[in-house]
């Protein structure tokens, strides 16, 4: 009775108990390009809608076991369910059934024997409705997403920046601990960093922002994010490791947001990777006509997942690093991708082998 379902394609339902009855829908329907399955009572209809999510249903109002009023109400009844549109078809026209029909919770109805025509107008309609009902929703994941990502990447420098603030007032650490006072500066910088992300990212998304392009040793700059990152990989027990051109070359860049893509792949790397392992910042230049250099961050965590390593880089988005359950959430590979692609250049990751993430950045 069911028909994989079509990633592209509009996925159309259809219940009724009789097979002819299908197959008119069937022919009505098989030119408009949609993927069509069928249920042949209300509790398979319901199977089917567990199963998998259909874009509109058809529903037939006389069926065997229940009917299709009650079939209805249990779809609008659940949450993950009521946002499908539901049309009945049936026989039945006399305005108290209709009525019930709607009491039910239908979103339209179709009188039996059915005019292609009005089917295939209702059907669009519906979907029309489906989509937007999609992007409402997609919005409002987006806006509850980024509100996490904000509290997530924020509360770290923030719960050190208070942890040292305290030690001061206590007088444990004083103005002569060079170490904490350089420690709570980075924390400072952190934050404020992450704040600028947003800031510039917004710029980029609405075409505001203005690179600010200069020569830039790539031997030094490298060598400044990494000093950034130091002590941090020591307190992971992370083996730092850079192979950087003998001859150095100067390379036209926005020397601060360039940085800050190399301090975001740097603190992902070190982040998930295993005590004790190595991550590796490795700069080459290339003699092709669309690319200077290429820089490429290796670490030796479990890695990303073969379906994550496009969507990784969309803002907000989450995924989850194989099979350990951490995600990777936030702004920070999709601000990293925003200004290599202001550069026009280009950003991706693959399998470090035998285990880890090797992102690449070429510009």
């Amino acid at each position: 009775m069911l028909r994989p379902m079509s990633d592209k394609e509009s996925l159309i339902l259809i219940v009724d108990d009789q097979f002819r009855s299908r197959e008119v829908l069937r022919g009505l329907l098989s030119t408009q390009g949609y993927d069509l399955t069928f249920a042949d009572s209300g509790w398979e209809a319901l199977a089917c809608v567990d199963k998998f999510t259909p874009d509109v249903i058809l529903l037939d109002v006389i069926l065997p076991g229940i009917d299709g009023y009650e079939v209805c109400r249990r779809l609008k009844a659940e949450e993950q369910w009521q946002h499908i549109p539901v049309i009945l078809v049936t026989s039945l026209d006399s305005k108290e059934d209709m009525a019930r029909g709607f009491e039910a919770g239908a979103d339209d109805f179709l009188s039996k024997p059915v005019d292609g025509f009005k089917l295939r107008a209702r059907v669009r309609s519906m979907l029309r409705l489906k989509k937007q009902f999609d992007a409402l929703q997609a919005a409002l994941q987006l806006r509850e997403d980024m509100a996490h990502m904000v509290v997530h990447d924020l509360r770290t420098p923030l719960t050190a920046i208070l942890g040292f603030t305290e030690l001061l007032k206590q007088g444990i650490i004083t103005s002569d601990d060079i170490e904490a006072i350089n420690r709570l500066h980075r924390q400072v910088l952190h934050l404020n960093s992450l704040v600028t992300d947003l800031l510039t990212s917004a710029k980029m998304e609405h075409g505001n922002l203005i690179l600010n392009l200069s020569t830039v040793d790539i031997n030094q700059l490298v060598q400044t994010v990494l000093e950034n990152h130091n002590y941090i990989a020591r307190l992971r027990q992370i083996d730092l490791v850079t192979k950087l051109p003998q001859k150095a070359r100067e390379i036209t860049v926005d020397a601060n947001l360039f940085k800050r893509v190399l301090d975001n792949l740097l603190s992902n790397a070190i982040k998930f990777s295993p005590p004790k392992g190595t991550v590796t910042l490795q700069a080459e230049y290339l003699e092709s006509q669309n690319s200077h250099i290429q820089i490429k961050v290796l670490d030796q965590g479990l890695g990303v997942a073969a379906e994550d390593r496009e969507r990784i880089f969309d803002k907000f988005e989450v995924a989850a690093i194989k099979e350990t359950g951490v995600s990777q959430i936030g702004l920070g590979l999709a601000f990293c991708k925003l200004v290599v692609n202001a550069h026009g250049g280009q950003i991706f990751v693959e399998s470090n082998k035998p285990q880890g993430s090797i992102f690449t950045v070429e510009i």
